[in-house]
């Protein structure tokens, strides 16, 4: 019985998937249908409580936005909320795997989808290098405290920016991060294992890190000092350094420590019920983690002065201003275990893309192959496992924060307009959930307010991280810029040369789908 054939091209309608043959091809994906709605959510939930609040909410308050980033978080946040529920609409139109990859080449096609998909593995590989970084120095701090000491060259990259300089300069000498690459090879090992024993080890790491965070929290109220939340928005200082400038400077640095609820979207053919659960897990996780940050920020900004901050590992600086060594023993070890289930939620999200897209033959196949017994795309999981290693102990993250920042902006504000695309292109198909708030009709065109604030925010969120590169460059730092032509220009040759050549839409590889 034949489905749908894939739409033909024209000179005007690119190449485009129906709903109706993803799904088809979702069901021969070879992947266990296992993940309820709350493991959905404790996996939003884990890959999103870690850099964000253990690593970044120091250098954000310090550099910019001083006890103002608790806006910051705010913003980011907001910016997000509009995202996550245009995710929602499109998770339960579409409950298929490749999160908006797999959503804009059923609304736009596969150039839209490429370019999307593409962005997420900026994202996504970006993001787990930071976090790998944040680990490494949690772990080192956590080792040196019960008397294992890592030599300085074992456990720093490769490039480090040149003190003063404003990371317009880069030392080089012979450093490899061996901490943050074993935990990355660790992580690469627990997904090839199988999905099962993944979430459960995820669990059982929220579980343990959230409490963590909590305790901190309790113990460090009383260590609060009010004057340290004075003056919460200190006077600007020029270039996004303090300000109400600096509010959105250190949102759009923190930005990328919200993707983590993304990833859910990539748990579709993994999950019992996606229509329900993965909405569920979407929202349910971006709310939980938006209070849980904001309120140990605020705790830890009035426990240290945020001048202080400026550090990889700030909640364990709280810890030794109060004098709790067996906290600061306790936070070290939550911060560490904890961001490997961050690493976890990036690198999982990442491989099922990535087994997406090879499964369309956009990049070589060799990243869909499915272990017969594991189950799992065990082939790419291992290669990309293998390059996110190599990044983290070379790459310095004051460098590629921002990259993952812009990655993600660009990548949320497409999902944004997808939904836009979908409601105007097939207003018929069924939504079990829809942005709420409605929208407008400008010349028979629906926009919807959701998507469409949506859309200004990460607008708003990817400014001062371009001006901020342009900046960097008059500095004479380019190497920010230069990273992100690279990455763009390798995006646009893999398509041209290899991509759209080999596509499983492209004239000669066309084939009718059917189902026995």
């Amino acid at each position: 019985m034949t489905l749908s054939a894939p739409p033909t091209p024209s000179k005007h309608d690119p190449r485009r998937k129906s709903l109706a043959q993803v799904t088809a091809e979702n069901k021969s994906h070879g992947l266990k249908k296992k993940l309820t709605a709350f493991q959905l959510l404790l996996m939003g939930v884990g890959t999103t409580v870690g850099a964000g609040i253990y690593v970044m909410t120091g250098t954000a308050a310090a550099e910019y936005a001083g006890p103002s980033v608790l806006l910051s978080f705010l913003v980011a946040a907001l910016a997000c909320l509009f995202t996550a529920l245009s995710y929602g609409e499109l998770a339960s139109t579409f409950p298929v795997s490749g999160s908006a990859y797999s959503y804009a080449y059923i609304s736009m096609g596969e150039k839209a989808a490429w370019t999307v998909g593409w962005l997420l593995l900026l994202e996504y590989g970006i993001s787990c290098t930071a976090v790998a970084a944040g680990l490494s120095g949690y772990a080192t701090s956590l080792l040196s405290s019960l008397g294992i000491h890592i030599p300085e060259f074992l456990h720093q990259s490769t490039f480090q920016p040149v003190p003063g300089s404003d990371g317009t300069r880069l030392s080089v000498a012979w450093r490899f991060d061996a901490v943050g690459f074993i935990a990355i090879a660790f992580i690469t090992w627990l997904l090839v294992r199988g999905i099962e024993e993944t979430a459960r080890f995820n669990t059982l790491i929220v579980v343990l890190k959230v409490g963590v965070l909590f305790l901190f929290m309790i113990v460090g109220f009383k260590a609060i000092h009010p004057s340290n939340w004075h003056p919460f928005i200190p006077p600007s200082k020029g270039n996004f350094h303090y300000g109400v400038a600096g509010i959105f400077r250190a949102a759009s640095t923190i930005f990328y420590a919200y993707a983590g609820f993304e990833a859910v979207s990539t748990a579709s053919s993994e999950a019992r019920n996606p229509t329900r659960d993965v909405p569920i897990g979407i929202i349910g996780s971006l709310i939980i983690c938006t209070l849980i940050y904001i309120a140990v920020a605020a705790v830890l900004l009035g426990i240290v002065p945020y001048q202080q901050l400026n550090v990889a590992d700030p909640i364990a600086v709280a810890t030794r201003i109060m004098n709790k060594p067996w906290l600061a023993l306790l936070v070290n070890i939550g911060a560490t275990i904890g961001l490997c289930s961050v690493l976890l939620g990036l690198m999982y999200a990442q491989s099922r893309v990535l087994l997406t897209i090879g499964r369309d033959q956009l990049i070589p196949k060799i990243f869909c192959r499915v272990h017969p017994k594991r189950r799992t795309p065990w082939i790419g999981t291992i290669i990309i496992g293998a390059i996110i290693g190599l990044m983290t102990a070379t790459m310095p993250i004051d460098i590629i924060s921002d990259l993952v920042s812009i990655g993600t902006s660009a990548a949320f504000g497409i999902v944004c307009f997808t939904v836009i695309w979908q409601r105007n292109k097939h207003p018929d198909t069924p939504r079990p959930f829809s942005v709420p708030f409605g929208g407008i009709r400008i010349k028979g065109i629906w926009i919807g307010f959701v998507p469409a604030i949506g859309i200004g925010f990460c607008c708003v969120m990817g400014f001062p991280l371009i001006a901020n590169m342009i900046h960097s460059l008059v500095g004479g730092n380019a190497i920010p810029l230069l990273l992100l032509i690279i990455y763009s220009t390798l995006g646009v040759l893999t398509y041209a040369f290899y991509g759209r050549k080999n596509s499983s839409m492209a004239p000669h590889n066309k084939k009718p789908l059917s189902s026995k």
